[in-house]
């Protein structure tokens, strides 16, 4: 029996920039290969879609929000204009659009009521003059200070009068979406408040690009990001000074990057770079080194951040450069935190380079750099700092564990994650908590698939659900959809060992509420990454029916992920995104007597391979290759020749070359069995038992790394295999030694008490066993 052809999940990740805590931290399950191989789009305001404003509307009036504001004074067709004056040019989903609505007739709201309370500038002045004409009958000095008094508090009211319009001004551009028309009022309020003739380099001017930056990055709202980086642009044009302009660049860099990571575009990456590029012209090294070395660090991380949306690793080699570069200055002896900090930026880089290479060596590189850091980020030192050193070094330690056929890193992977957990505690820093149960699963969930038990998928789900008591829909939206998908792969992996779905629809369930919140229009890859995986979930549960609806759904989303993951913008999630359409349109085909679907997953497989090169990706190339030869054997066994059942063989010959048992054993004993069952197709139509006898050493060189210890399941798959290939040469000779051995590796497959190898082979593994016994009794008789 094959080695059913599978499906990579998609791997997000993010970085930091120098002074922000932000770790190299999974935000998905990582890249999973298994099997084979193997992350609601709403209605647009503009571009392709149109909205009806009236549902918009309605939809308040729904929630008695409606009501609430025409109470208020706020008219009905005041509410229909405002939600026209959602930009055209910008791309909301329905959810989001009604979010945005939200906040600006709260906003309308508090126009009005200010407008009530009114101010009357005219009784000011009369009573002012009453009391001047009061005091001059008496003192001719007291009615002219009675009259700068009133010229005193005249002008500080025109003052706070100015500031109060200006205040509403921010709130009616806001609703306006004119990023650059709110930073202008920000920069006109300063200036009122303070006495500077650059208002832009005041502590208030900053303090308020803070709440800007910060309302974007933790609330999700892409619009005061705009706001941030208009009020960086605003420094920039005013800074005075070397100094200032590398602190106005260091911001725009910052406010750019953490948009431009939510676009599907690179425009805004491009521009981050762009600005810590012109940063270094200010904070040059031989001025400032240590600035220098923090702007070094900030360019690492932008460009990291375009590296990993492209094929080529150029970009991810510049950054792992400029973090190189950061350490020449930024060294332990001088500045040891930061020296730390920035081994940690560097880690995260090497370790994405590592991911894309077959060898180890980046890898392990990684893995020195945390540890590197954790000589000064201390825990009596840094404690939480410490954490999240522990944090990045558990995900090193988890793809390096994810390679190996043993679980000595993957163990180290868990140890290091619930280190973490003993700093980054619940009532201390709960997000991180949430962050670090998110890792933590993630690492227990990779360990759970090679057990025969369930225990550690059960944790894994587990902690996924811990995470989600913190990171609630309400507080950190982006990061509840991450956290969905996350339980929705935990959810999948544990349905595919039951008969029954109920855990496969969880998933699915999980998948859309993560789509809730992940829309296209906000975050488009993130969005293809959640059609990625809901997809795999819809063909699991496909495959167990007999009707073909999820199995087309399935395909639907893996075409709608196609969408964003372009081949231009982000050539290797394309890539993986073909691989997995590949798989679906396979299990379609396998159902159907015409061969265009087999023939169309073959197709996408190659499609894959133009970007998943044996040089820039070797073991992803290794995996088509894998599900190329699948493929073709399935078209093959409708053929009368042999042409595909050579070239599958072909296919899991290429496989092997870079799935090796060294480098990936687990991989490499998969091939073998798929390799195995090609060599089987071909023995069974020929007359000699070459081919069978080479089926026969496949399998049994799967068994060296398939053990019944570590992968009891897939031990047991293989010991049907190699019973089968014995039984099938036992029947070409006379002798009984090849159908005893088969019946050796049929009764050992009795012995796994896996209840997902029972309830679907039990009765072949009996069947089979039983027929050979009948057929040596027979012999023996004869």
């Amino acid at each position: 029996m094959p080695d059913k052809p599978g499906w990579l999940h998609v791997l997000l990740a993010q970085g930091h920039r120098a002074g922000e805590q932000f770790p190299f931290l999974s935000q998905t399950s990582g890249v999973s290969i298994s099997g084979v191989v193997g992350s609601i789009a709403g209605d647009v305001i503009g571009g392709n879609k149109g909205l009806d404003e009236q549902a918009l509307v309605d939809a308040l009036e729904a929630r008695g929000f409606l009501q609430t504001a025409e109470a208020a004074g706020l008219q009905r067709r005041t509410v229909v204009m405002l939600a026209q004056r959602l930009k055209p040019n910008e791309r909301l989903d329905f959810e989001q659009a009604l979010t945005e609505l939200e906040r600006a007739v709260d906003v309308a709201l508090e126009v009005i009521a200010r407008g009530e309370q009114g101010t009357n500038d005219d009784a000011f002045v009369q009573a002012v003059l009453a009391r001047v004409a009061d005091r001059i009958k008496h003192d001719l000095d007291g009615g002219t200070e009675e009259i700068d008094r009133a010229l005193a508090d005249l002008e500080d009211r025109h003052r706070r009068s100015r500031i109060i319009l200006l205040e509403e001004g921010i709130k009616v551009d806001t609703l306006r979406r004119d990023a650059a028309a709110v930073a202008r009022r920000i920069e006109s309020i300063v200036a009122i408040d303070e006495a500077t003739d650059r208002p832009a380099w005041s502590p208030t001017f900053r303090v308020r690009y803070a709440e800007a930056y910060a309302d974007g990055e933790k609330q999700g709202i892409n619009f005061s990001l705009s706001v941030a980086i208009e009020l960086a642009q605003r420094m920039i044009a005013t800074a005075h000074n070397a100094d200032e302009r590398g602190d106005a660049l260091t911001k725009l860099g910052n406010a750019l990057g953490t948009l431009g990571e939510r676009e599907s575009g690179t425009a805004r990456l491009e521009a981050s770079v762009a600005a810590f590029q012109a940063a270094l012209k200010e904070f040059t090294r031989e001025r400032v080194p240590l600035q220098w070395a923090g702007t070094q660090m900030n360019l690492g991380t932008a460009l990291r951040a375009l590296g990993v949306r492209e094929s080529g690793t150029a970009r991810l080699e510049a950054s792992v450069a400029a973090y190189q570069a950061a350490l020449e200055e930024g060294t332990r002896e001088r500045a040891p935190l930061d020296w730390a900090a920035t081994q940690m930026n560097f880690g995260a880089a090497l370790q994405s380079l590592g991911v894309r290479e077959s060898g180890t060596a980046r890898l392990e590189a990684s893995v020195a750099a945390y540890q590197a850091a954790l000589q000064e980020w201390t825990r009596e030192r840094a404690p939480l700092q410490w954490a999240l050193t522990q944090m990045n070094l558990g995900n090193a330690l988890r793809t390096l564990g994810e390679r190996e056929s043993g679980t000595a890193r993957l163990e180290a992977s868990v140890a290091a994650y619930q280190a973490a957990l003993q700093e980054w505690t619940r009532e201390r820093v709960p997000f991180d908590w949430a962050l670090a149960q998110m890792n933590l699963g993630t690492a227990l969930g990779t360990l759970g698939e090679r057990e025969g038990r369930t225990a550690r998928l059960e944790a894994s789900v587990a902690a996924f659900q811990a995470a989600l008591e913190e990171r609630t829909r309400e507080q950190v939206p982006l990061q509840w959809a991450a956290t969905q998908m996350n339980l929705g792969n935990a959810l999948q992996r544990l349905g595919e060992r039951e008969s029954g779905t109920a855990r496969l629809e969880a998933a699915v369930a999980a998948y859309q509420a993560a789509l809730e919140e992940r829309t296209r229009e906000r975050v488009p890859l993130d969005w293809a990454a959640a059609q990625m995986n809901l997809g795999t979930a819809l063909q699991s549960l496909g495959e167990r029916e007999s009707d073909t609806a999820r199995l087309e759904a399935a395909v639907a989303a893996y075409q709608a992920a196609l969408e964003e993951f372009t081949r231009e913008r982000v050539p290797l999630d394309w890539a993986t995104t073909q691989m997995n359409l590949g798989t679906a349109l396979q299990s379609l085909g396998e159902r159907e007597s015409d061969t265009a679907r087999l023939e169309a997953a073959v197709a996408a497989y190659q499609a894959a391979l133009e970007e998943l090169t044996r040089e820039r990706a070797p073991l992803q190339w290794a995996a088509t290759q894998m599900n190329i030869g699948v493929s073709l054997q399935s078209l093959s066994e409708r053929e009368s020749g042999t042409t595909r059942l050579e070239a599958s063989v072909s296919a899991f010959q290429a496989a092997l070359e870079e799935w090796t048992r060294e480098r990936v054993p687990l991989q490499w004993a998969m091939a073998q069995m798929n390799f195995g069952n090609a060599l089987r197709a071909l023995g069974t139509r020929e007359s000699g038992t070459v081919r069978l006898e080479a089926a026969v050493a496949a399998y049994q060189a799967a068994l060296e790394e398939r053990t019944r210890e570590q992968v009891p399941f897939q031990w047991a798959m293989t010991q049907m295999n190699l019973g089968i290939a014995l039984q099938m040469l036992g029947e070409r000779e006379s002798g009984t030694a090849r159908l005893k051995a088969a019946v050796a590796a049929y009764e050992a497959c009795k012995t796994i008490a896996s209840k997902e190898f029972q309830e679907r082979w039990a009765d072949v593994v009996r069947n089979c066993s039983e027929a050979v016994l009948a057929e040596i009794a027979r012999r023996i008789t004869r």
